[in-house]
């Protein structure tokens, strides 16, 4: 027996704190009940439904993904535009990104529908590594990087990013490219953090999550994650607690 929205989360239909806020809304039933307390238990013997939705359980997968620019981290997209699921048409089980990159970023990005894995990957405090590789114009000054090294308050709040290292200046065409490690779970945060010391991002490119890289993958391909490499990632994750 375990707690409902845990079950919810593990069937790979939405993350745990989704799971929770539909439990509080009143649109899960179990066994024919709606179910609006949090501590309620149960087991995939159960008939669960998540708004009308039967939820059965499915083997795990991860995946880690090379996501090309003008591609959208979202399982649909209203406007029509291209989606990361657009590349997993030969996977059966219901899956979607942990976290997001930018519609005009690219690189890193695990795929997955395991919930409980995708909230310990996403959630601020347990402060996983990502390393970026950007292109912004104008041309960054020893300043402006110590500046980024020192601090810079986002949404309220003072982010230090893990490493800044300024990588190649362009004094003809005018662009700088700096590398940065980040940790802090803040939407458009590294879009953010150039615009603090005045310069627009023209590329983003996301080359590691922890200690996975893109290794050999070309834009637009994927592969799964090693048994090693998930028992990894959690140790990581907690570890950092």
């Amino acid at each position: 027996m375990q707690r409902l929205q845990k079950l919810i989360a593990e069937s790979g239909y939405c993350s745990r704190r989704k799971a929770e806020e539909l439990i509080k809304q009143g649109k899960v039933t179990l066994n024919g009940k709606v179910v609006s307390e949090l501590g309620t238990k149960a087991s995939f013997g159960d008939d669960i439904l998540v708004d009308g939705n039967l939820i059965e359980y499915q083997e795990k997968e991860y995946y880690l993904f090379y996501k090309p620019r003008s591609v959208v981290c979202t399982t649909k997209d209203d406007k029509g535009r291209k989606t990361v699921l657009d590349y997993f048409d030969d996977v059966d089980k219901r899956i979607y990104p942990v976290g997001r990159l930018d519609y005009d970023a690219s690189g890193l990005l695990l795929l997955t529908n395991d919930g409980e894995f995708a909230n310990l990957m996403m959630h601020p405090s347990n402060k996983i590594d990502k390393f970026y590789v950007v292109k912004v114009k104008g041309i960054v000054t020893g300043d402006e990087v110590k500046k980024l090294r020192n601090g810079i308050i986002l949404d309220g709040k003072k982010i230090y990013p893990s490493r800044v290292k300024l990588k190649r200046l362009d004094k003809k065409n005018l662009t700088s490219i700096v590398e940065i490690t980040i940790h802090d779970g803040i939407n458009h945060e590294v879009k953010k953090l150039m615009e603090a010391i005045n310069h627009e991002v023209i590329k983003l490119k996301r080359e590691a999550f922890g200690f996975l890289t893109l290794g050999n993958l070309k834009s637009g391909e994927k592969r799964m994650l090693s048994p090693k490499e998930i028992k990894q990632l959690y140790n990581m994750a907690y570890n950092k607690r």
